[in-house]
């Protein structure tokens, strides 16, 4: 589990840091995100509307950017249904 939160917080910075604050991610850094590396897990990937509209779910103070525990909503909803977890 350790290497999989590593993996997920290198994922984050990396993506966070291409255009702006490496502690949030812009619109563009979250489409790419999603795009890249979850394509598999998450419904209309391909779709802009569709992670515009996911991503202003995330966005819990309306900043038009997504800190780390705003992602980490993604992931935990994600896995959980993935595993097969009730939500």
């Amino acid at each position: 589990m350790e290497s999989a939160i590593g993996v997920l917080v290198a994922q984050f910075k990396a993506h966070a840091g291409s255009d702006g604050s490496s502690d949030t991610l812009s619109r563009d850094e979250f489409h790419r995100l999603v795009k890249s590396e979850l394509p598999n897990f998450v419904k209309n990937a391909a779709d802009p509307t569709a992670i515009d509209q996911l991503m202003s779910s995330l966005d819990n103070n309306n900043d038009g950017e997504l800190n780390f525990l705003e992602f980490w909503q993604l992931i935990g909803h994600l896995a959980s249904k993935h595993g097969g977890f009730s939500q």
